[in-house]
């Protein structure tokens, strides 16, 4: 309990650890180039998806954008349709997790995305 009551101290032993470590900051360092084209090639594979088959929309927002989060364009109810008719998950601003999007989902998140546009 003590090491996990005081996240700043261990926070700051972990960093110097890493940072202090030739190897391990190396590793660091691509585990971030790993993650960061993981999520640039969602945020591109979920753009295309979306295009294909919402095409009137403008979807460049999606990889222009940087960082773990999108900004989808849905406003507050058409993500809460997609909470309770599709199980998917995002702030009600739109607010999007990139880091939640795999090959295995992108594909029937544009899907369910497409559904709730279409009703409107």
């Amino acid at each position: 309990r003590a090491l996990y009551s005081n996240p700043p101290a261990f926070g700051a032993r972990l960093v110097a650890e890493v940072l202090g470590d030739d190897d391990l900051e190396k590793d660091w360092r691509q585990c971030l180039v790993t993650m960061s084209g993981r999520i640039a090639e969602m945020r591109e594979a979920l753009r295309a998806a979306l295009e294909a088959r919402v095409p009137d929309r403008d979807w460049s927002h999606i990889t222009s954008q940087i960082g773990m989060f999108s900004y989808t364009g849905l406003s507050a109810p058409q993500v809460m349709k997609l909470r309770a008719d599709y199980h998917v998950y995002m702030l009600e601003s739109g607010r999007l997790s990139m880091a939640g999007v795999t090959k295995g989902n992108v594909e029937p998140l544009a899907d369910a995305i497409q559904a709730v546009l279409k009703e409107e």
